[in-house]
């Protein structure tokens, strides 16, 4: 089992090297520089070599990766393009706005997808598992922007209840989102809890289904016991990946709600730099992303391997 948690790490840590190159190498193919986006017109001559010298965009590609990588790891990223402001201070403002946006969906989201979906599966093909269903379809289809703007409608427009928009500057406190971040993170609840709630239901359908299940139901084994100590346990393992993949895209792939509520996160920062072609600040939000990915995503790993009742019966016989 050791083994395997040290294989994932390495693999975490390989697969976060091979982004960074990926990231890099694609910045450098795009045309033009920082320089270029900075000086516009006067982007020629020796008023673009020595801005290039400045920045060291004049060195090589290799030796700007390696550069740029050793000042990631410190958390230095440089300085932006448009901004003259560090973009690690840019960056942490909007790292910590998205978090914010995140943890309160996922607080709200979670629970109620697992909750939902253990019901659904317990009361299979009846009118609670029918009604989940058929809502949890209906918020996987909808669009987000859709559904964004019903509630901006509903509850802003028309009923005046809350904030149709986020007014809170990227560096106010976290107290100045509330309430407005209530229905950018009821959106992000609907189609989170949609995609968990239908793994969660699967899964409790096929472990339900099992042969040991139906052993342990024939020996009498009561049945709320059953579904705590047996069903639930080996149902939950599959949902665990899934939730880190919507941990993962709710910090990278939230444009979309982000935008239409003018919330100043990480993906509306992204935007608005690939549209300034800041692209130190660029590669530096991509970098971010992708390492919370794969940390996310290893973290996943390890839960499920750890949680996973064949591995710890064969860790202990190994004892």
């Amino acid at each position: 089992m050791f083994k395997l948690l040290l294989r994932r790490i390495l693999l975490g840590g390989l697969t976060v090297a091979i982004v960074s190159l990926i990231i890099f190498g694609a910045v450098e193919m795009l045309p033009g520089d920082a320089c270029t986006a900075l000086l516009r017109q006067d982007a020629q001559g020796d008023t673009l070599r020595v801005c290039r010298e400045e920045l060291g965009l004049d060195k090589p590609a290799t030796a700007r990766y390696l550069d740029w990588m050793a000042g990631a790891v410190k958390g230095d990223f440089g300085l932006t393009a448009h901004r003259n402001k560090k973009v690690s201070e840019l960056v942490g403002d909007r790292l910590k706005n998205s978090l914010l946006l995140g943890l309160c969906a996922l607080a709200l989201g979670v629970p109620l997808a697992f909750a939902l979906g253990i019901a659904a599966a317990l009361k299979r093909d009846r009118w609670l598992d029918l009604t989940v269903s058929s809502l949890a379809i209906a918020a996987m289809t909808i669009p987000e922007f859709v559904s964004a703007t019903l509630l901006i409608l509903v509850f802003s427009g028309w009923l005046g209840w809350l904030p149709g928009i986020v007014t809170a500057s990227a560096n106010a406190p976290v107290s100045a989102f509330f309430p407005e971040i209530i229905l950018p993170v009821v959106v992000l609840a609907m189609v989170m809890t949609a995609h968990i709630l239908r793994t969660v239901r699967s899964s409790m359908l096929e472990v339900l289904d099992s042969d040991y299940v139906r052993m342990a139901t024939l020996k009498g084994v009561p049945y709320r016991r059953m579904i705590l100590r047996h069903v639930l346990p080996n149902a939950l393992l599959p949902a665990i990946n899934v939730v880190a993949l919507t941990v993962a895209w709710l910090l990278g792939g939230v444009v979309v709600i982000e935008t239409v509520f003018n919330y100043p996160g990480l993906g509306r920062l992204m935007v608005s730099a690939i549209s300034d072609r800041d692209l130190g600040l660029v590669q530096a939000i991509a970098l971010i992303v992708s390492t919370v990915y794969v940390l996310v995503n290893l973290s996943a790993d390890i839960l499920s391997l750890l949680a996973n009742p064949r591995l710890r019966t064969s860790m202990g016989r190994s004892r």
